[in-house]
């Protein structure tokens, strides 16, 4: 679709998150759209990697989310656009041009959910997570912690099962649990659960 534009030149494109690093090694791109429920990894997860070992690639994420905590994380990941997926294709290139110009482009409802969340009263300090958890194998710990299987984590957070296997086996590994159900009693020892 974009690929048709006269002012944009597509270099490649992948299924995955893993595929997409993989791209962006081979084509060293000026811009990245992302999805931001992919498979293998998230659009989150390979933004944050695209941003630590490419940091002059410019990525938008697009998605049919807008719930606060994605646009959030996409952001602190290091993107510079999120758009929703009734973005046409014009608007799309304009919002890849001006990343690329070194602007921060997000959708209008995505703007509306920032203002909102910049203007609410602050939240109670995040807590420390023990073991250096992140936030992303806590909230995973926490459904392991309540009986969810792999699929059920996955479907939940909308990852790939690979994805949730990796999560898990670094889980077990921080916390120095033998096994899922010495993870579950950790979790709730601190509180995960």
């Amino acid at each position: 679709m974009l690929g048709l534009l006269p002012d944009i030149d597509v270099v490649g494109s992948a299924a995955n998150g893993e595929e997409a690093l993989q791209q962006v090694s081979e084509q060293r791109p000026d811009a990245i759209l992302l999805d931001l429920h992919m498979p293998v990894l998230d659009g989150i997860e390979t933004t944050q990697r695209l941003t630590a070992e490419y940091p002059e690639v410019v990525i938008v994420l697009l998605t049919t989310y807008a719930d606060d905590q994605s646009i959030l994380e996409t952001l602190r990941a290091g993107a510079r656009g999120y758009l929703t997926k009734d973005a046409d294709r014009l608007h799309i290139a304009r919002t890849l041009h001006s990343a690329a110009a070194g602007l921060s482009v997000l959708d209008a409802r995505v703007q509306a959910k920032v203002l909102a969340a910049a203007s609410a009263p602050p939240a109670p300090g995040p807590c420390e997570l023990p073991d250096g958890l992140t936030r992303r194998e806590a909230g995973i710990l926490s459904l392991l912690a309540r009986g969810l299987t792999n699929p059920e984590i996955a479907s939940t957070l909308f990852l790939s099962h690979n994805t949730v296997k990796t999560h898990i086996s670094r889980i077990v590994a921080k916390t120095g649990s033998r096994d899922r159900v010495a993870a579950t009693r950790y979790a709730s020892r601190h509180g995960i659960a």
